[in-house]
């Protein structure tokens, strides 16, 4: 039985491998030697492993090719409203400690894209942060707290809408996320205290996320 389970999970192990290599290849339709030599696997053994991906629809081949097939599409479907619900509670109490519209922020590609929005209920005036807003990944605090190198967090002033003040700091540790937590405000805000709340919630949304 032990013997089985390991070779089960190997199974599963390579067969998410080759997901992954379809998915990163630097060719369109990567060919079944491509994946071969990607995988550190046999022709042979990959051909097994097409079968059951492609049963889900995770992968369709065209003879020697091998792409990406709608399947992924459905996963992927499901993956936003999983990441707004594990960061809504950190978010929400984020942004009322701090009174300021808080938000989770994921790369594509070169652009960083809003995925979860919170603003603060007790404040008079807030910034209204849209879900599904984007901007180069570069700019403001939440793109730069994704593509730098960042120790604790990041501030910036006006980058992404005029007067706007933003403190934002990366989402650590959980693999294939590209994301940073952050906070946006008409007035600027003392990062000296905002910025530890910023690092805890992306602590706390990490760790929801695992």
């Amino acid at each position: 039985m032990v013997g089985a389970t390991k070779e089960s999970s190997l199974t599963l192990e390579r067969g998410l491998a080759l997901l992954q290599a379809v998915a990163e290849a630097e060719s369109e339709a990567p060919s079944i030697s491509e994946l071969a030599t990607a995988i550190g696997a046999s022709r042979a053994a990959v051909y097994r492993l097409l079968v059951p991906l492609q049963a889900r629809g995770l992968v369709r081949r065209e003879g020697s090719k091998v792409r990406l097939g709608l399947g992924v599409l459905r996963l992927a479907s499901n993956v936003l409203p999983q990441l707004r619900m594990a960061a809504n509670p950190a978010l929400r109490e984020l942004a009322e400690k701090v009174g300021a519209t808080a938000h989770l922020t994921v790369a594509d590609g070169s652009e960083a894209q809003a995925v979860a929005v919170v603003e603060p209920s007790w404040t008079a005036f807030h910034v209204a942060y849209r879900v599904g807003s984007r901007h180069p990944v570069h700019r403001g605090a939440a793109g730069k707290a994704i593509s730098q190198p960042v120790e604790n967090w990041v501030v910036s002033t006006g980058e992404l809408q005029p007067n706007a003040y933003g403190v934002a700091a990366p989402v650590r540790g959980v693999p294939g996320l590209r994301a940073s937590v952050g906070v946006v405000a008409l007035e600027r805000l003392d990062a000296d205290i905002v910025g530890p709340r910023v690092v805890r919630a992306a602590e706390e949304v990490a760790a929801a996320l695992k």
